[in-house]
């Protein structure tokens, strides 16, 4: 998943971004308080394909799913396994009864902004991201 991980932020041309340890990165999803949850697509044995997401709260909507990372690797992309992942995660947002999914993506990333439309996403431009490191 790591690995996955990491190529994404290749991909996103920040890989000195990813600072998390993989212990750290371990014990957050799969230790006795996960703060995440993931779906993987597997192809002989292997993770091809990954999305993570947690629960954010909304005092206007309630409990929500933030997709934090969906990826599928390089050599398995445009086989289907992107939308797989993604109905996935529409499923399990409506079986725990989350008012919607939110995420973001770069403004460059055209492939993924066109798969995300596919979806009748919207894209709101009024908000902008901003974050402390600590």
């Amino acid at each position: 998943m790591m690995e996955l991980v990491r190529e994404l932020a290749l991909y996103e041309k920040a890989p000195e971004q990813v600072t998390v340890t993989l212990s750290h990165f371990e014990e957050s999803g799969f230790g006795p308080n996960p703060v995440w949850w993931a779906f993987v697509a597997e192809a002989d044995g292997v993770i091809v394909g990954l999305a993570l997401y947690y629960i954010r709260y909304s005092t206007w909507k309630g409990s929500r799913m933030f997709l934090e990372d969906i990826v599928v690797t390089e050599s398995w992309r445009g086989k289907g396994i992107g939308k797989l992942l993604f109905d996935k995660l529409i499923e399990e947002a409506r079986e725990k009864q989350f008012s919607g999914m939110v995420w973001q993506v770069l403004e460059w990333n055209e492939p993924a902004i066109n798969f995300y439309k596919k979806y009748d996403a919207k894209f709101d431009p009024e908000w902008w991201n901003a974050s402390i490191e600590l």
